[in-house]
């Protein structure tokens, strides 16, 4: 398996429950906040789109649990493109909590976005940009795809990750 884009993060009081372990909403938080990071540091230029028409609409997120975290437990979010298609990309995240070097998992995520392009009444699917599609090559879950995503998408026909499911 290829490299993955990773967040780190120490989980604070106000990410717990009554019970003291982190609520479950807080996961989905840090894929946002992941996916927020990576285009901020490797593709600046997808930023600047998304102040003119793009937009980037999550369209299934979901994640299952292993084990518990809470305060000051130091995770890492660890992302990896999964699948990327003409118009939508679909993430991978794994959940570990970080001791003395090691990582155990503790939960597993996916996310869709859509790109899309044009005003609020009127957005329709757009391809995913060019310094997206490049950025997130590094990050593909096997080595044919992080060749595929290197070249550019030819219009109207689909990339995917070449992986059976």
């Amino acid at each position: 398996m290829s490299g993955y884009y990773e967040l780190r993060h120490t989980v604070g009081f106000e990410e717990t429950n009554l019970v003291g372990n982190v609520y479950y909403v807080n996961y989905l938080r840090w894929q946002g906040r992941c996916r927020e990071m990576f285009l901020k540091e490797k593709a600046p230029g997808v930023l600047a789109e998304l102040r003119e028409d793009l937009k980037l609409f999550t369209l299934k997120v979901e994640c299952e649990f292993f084990a518990e975290i809470t305060a000051f437990d130091e995770l890492s979010v660890r992302m990896r493109l999964e699948e990327l298609t003409r118009t939508q990309i679909q993430f991978s995240f794994d959940y570990l909590r970080i001791d003395g070097g090691q990582g155990s998992p503790v939960a597993r995520g996916r996310q869709r976005i859509a790109c899309m392009r044009g005003p609020n009444t009127a957005t329709v699917p757009a391809p995913v940009p060019e310094e997206l599609r490049r950025a997130l090559a590094p990050y593909a879950e096997d080595a044919v795809a992080a060749r595929v995503l290197a070249a550019p998408a030819p219009p109207g026909r689909p990339v995917g990750t070449g992986r059976a499911r």
